[in-house]
């Protein structure tokens, strides 16, 4: 699959193994922008002095922030433009800081050919260590 292509992968190009992830940076902008956005402005999230009370000892990034690279990797790289993401269990494993890299990985699991669904499994890392971890469905459309 090219850039350029307007398709991901159809249901019959996928294989169980097949992998993509996405990297970037949680900037301190990101939080912000979705706190706005979402309107979880929980202070853990944008209030140092808060933050430094907790157990974290500094801002973390919402989870949901965070995990939200998957439905970069699931809509733009596996299986690409054109899949619904259906469902996701997510299991969150440590905090997000600002300025950590996270990159987020999905791999084909299960294909469902009859119901057109993907099953992958999901992991969130921060320098190598698993931050989140699930299992996301997606629907995929056939060649024909």
């Amino acid at each position: 699959m090219s850039n350029n292509d307007l398709h991901g992968y159809y249901l019959e190009d996928l294989e169980v193994g097949m992998s993509a992830s996405y990297a970037r940076t949680v900037s301190e902008s990101d939080v912000y922008t979705f706190a706005g956005v979402s309107g979880d402005d929980n202070p853990v999230h944008i209030n140092q002095v808060y933050a430094e009370g907790t157990m974290f000892k500094q801002r973390i990034a919402h989870g949901i922030l965070t995990v939200s690279f998957i439905s970069t990797v699931l809509g733009t790289r596996l299986p690409g433009p054109g899949a619904i993401y259906v469902d996701q269990q997510i299991r969150f494993k440590a905090p997000v800081y600002i300025g950590d890299i996270v990159t987020a990985t999905a791999t084909v699991k299960e294909i469902n050919t009859a119901k057109r669904r993907v099953i992958l499994e999901t992991v969130c890392t921060v320098k190598g260590n698993v931050v989140a971890t699930g299992q996301a469905t997606t629907m995929v459309d056939r060649r024909s």
